[in-house]
Order: C-alpha cells, then structure tokens, then sequence
C-alpha cells in the first residue's frame, strides 16, 4: 500500500497541486477539524457510497492516527481504486484545517 506523510500531503496542497482527499473518520472527529477541501466519509460507509468516489483520480485517505485509513486504502485498492494512506494521520497533521 502507498503512504504519504502529512508533511509531503500539505506541501502538495501549498504548492497548488489538485488532491483529493477522503477522510474516513466519524462525524464527531471531523467536527473538531477536516482537511480544507477533503470529502468526508466514515470507514463505515465508504461500501455504499463508492459510486462518489471517481476511478479515474487518484485519492488520499484519511483518519485519526492512520490505521482506519489504511484499512479504507485496502478494501478500496480491491475495488479497484489508486489510493494512498496519510500515515501518521490527524494526529501529526500540522497545517491549515477547517471547522
């Protein structure tokens, strides 16, 4: 599986690249702050709610620590999915967030 650190996440967004990110935490996690411009969907429903998710783009996923993302990163690579895992997650995340 691909992996991506915040870090190497936040300078792709600063220098003006296109990502799409995917945070698969649950609502209260995301109430206290999401990625400027990451969609969110909980792990939970990420199985109904594929046909929101384009097969044509590569996409970041997202959690709190980097262990749901990474199983969200798996289950989607079998769909057939390009995704990567944010390790280290919201935890280690030190840039710009939105409430």
């Amino acid at each position: 599986m691909k992996e991506i650190t915040t870090s190497d996440l936040a300078r792709k967004m600063n220098a003006g690249e296109k990502v799409s990110i995917i945070d698969v935490r649950e609502d209260e996690e995301v109430a206290q702050g999401i990625i400027p411009g990451a969609r969110h969907i909980k792990l939970g429903e990420l199985p109904d709610r594929l046909d929101e998710i384009d097969k044509s783009e590569h996409h970041f996923i997202v959690c709190r620590s980097g262990g749901r993302s990474g199983n969200a990163c798996a289950y989607l690579i079998t769909q057939g999915y390009d995704v990567t895992n944010m390790a280290g997650g919201m935890l280690d995340w030190k840039d710009e967030l939105e409430k």
